[in-house]
């Protein structure tokens, strides 16, 4: 009888049979052995030894002059201080910034990082001999390489890393008279780098606003033939943007744009362009003042018979900002600006508000704003007041 050439060691199917058989049979095996050292592979955790003796594993996020932030699963993000630490040990790697040292784009090679002795030492890659030692009292930063790579040595897009907010209300009557009133507002900022641990490099600032109102009453009581109902319409617009290059940690040029339509003054649109100094007067995690003036070209084109002007002038800024109890925040700025080439021309903006958090994103916001100029279009009112309140969607 023949035999069958598959189970027929000789033949050569029955070859490429058994080598299968042996092939399976050897990856049954292994796959355990290939799993454990696939697990062994990822990184051991960081490590925090007290002073105390207690150890705690999670992962080393940054550092900020003697304060160390450790994220653990098991009691969450922790800021220890240096004299609490032992030792700390990471497979992170960091870049350690001293302090004064100016924090600019030259790329630093980030490397692994162990703390004992109130030191850190920084073990350079690409030289095994290199270690370099920094003394707590004379760290500013410790900064992962990761963000380091985003925040100093990166660009950031121009859509990229925007903050600030979304405003809107609305109003409505609806009876003998009727009226529409309707604002929104967006306030974005960014700042490169985004973290706060690190020195602003530039920011950026766009801001819109807009009212519009509409008031329709009759004539009461009504004439034969019938008068057309009277109506009243208001229209306030304002948009500005500008960019700041921070020069010191506090002192920055700025080049800046903004545009105003104000319906109660007659001006159907105002354009400034200029450039200046900012300096930032305070500055603490609650609050922040800063100072600036520029010089600028102004372009003021009014309601028809008033002749439209051209302006050499300069605007002088105060900026405050703070964040109250419960989170809420307040703002304030004032703006005077004088013209150079017609000192009888002039104008001025205050504006206030407050932001108080409702639910997760949501805030209700209370805003009022003061415009004033000294030759508004003839027939018109030379200052301008509006108080609104509204919804603000925190956008991050």
């Amino acid at each position: 009888m023949r035999s069958n050439d598959a189970t027929n060691p000789g033949s050569r199917q029955g070859k490429w049979h058994s080598l299968f058989v042996l092939s399976l049979i050897a990856g049954v095996m292994t796959q355990p052995a290939a799993s454990g050292w696939a697990q062994g592979a990822k990184p051991a955790p960081d490590v925090i030894v007290f002073t105390n003796g207690d150890q705690l594993t999670g992962t080393l996020e940054r550092a900020t002059g003697d304060s160390f932030v450790f994220k653990s699963d098991v009691v969450g993000e922790i800021t220890v201080t240096a004299d609490k630490i032992k030792e700390l040990h990471t497979a992170g790697k960091f870049v350690a910034l001293k302090n004064g040292e100016k924090v600019t784009r030259t790329s630093k090679t980030p490397g692994t990082i162990t703390y004992q002795d109130n030191a850190i030492s920084l073990a350079d890659e690409s030289s095994s001999s290199t270690v370099e030692t920094v003394p707590v009292k004379d760290l500013a930063a410790l900064i992962d390489s990761a963000t380091y790579g985003k925040e100093v040595t990166g660009n950031p897009g121009i859509f990229q890393d925007w903050t600030g907010g979304v405003s809107g209300g609305v109003s409505l009557v609806e009876s003998t008279q009727t009226g529409q009133t309707y604002s929104a507002a967006v306030n974005l900022i960014r700042l490169v780098p985004s973290v706060t641990f690190l020195p602003a490099r530039t920011r950026d600032t766009v801001n819109v606003l807009e009212t519009y109102g509409k008031l329709t009453q009759p004539v009461i009581p009504q004439t034969t033939p019938a008068t057309p109902d009277s109506v009243a319409k208001t229209n306030i617009f304002h948009a500005d943007a500008e960019h700041d290059k921070y020069l010191t940690p506090r002192l920055y040029g700025l080049v800046g744009v903004s545009y105003d339509h104000n319906f109660s003054q007659g001006l159907n649109l105002q354009q400034i362009y200029g450039a200046g100094i900012g300096y930032t007067v305070i500055q603490t995690p609650v609050q922040e003042f800063d100072v600036k003036a520029d010089v600028h070209y102004e372009r003021q084109n009014f309601v028809p018979p008033t002749a439209s002007t051209d302006l050499i002038g300069s605007s002088f800024t105060e900026l405050y900002h703070r964040t109250l109890p419960r989170k809420i925040l307040f703002t304030e700025s004032g703006t005077f600006i004088p013209s150079w080439n017609d000192p009888s021309i002039y104008s001025a903006i205050f504006e206030a508000g407050l932001q108080l958090p409702t639910y997760k994103r949501f805030s209700l916001n209370l805003n009022l704003q003061d415009n004033y100029l000294s030759n508004p279009a003839i027939g018109f009112k030379d200052n301008s007041f509006q108080f609104l309140t509204g919804i603000t969607y925190t956008l991050k």
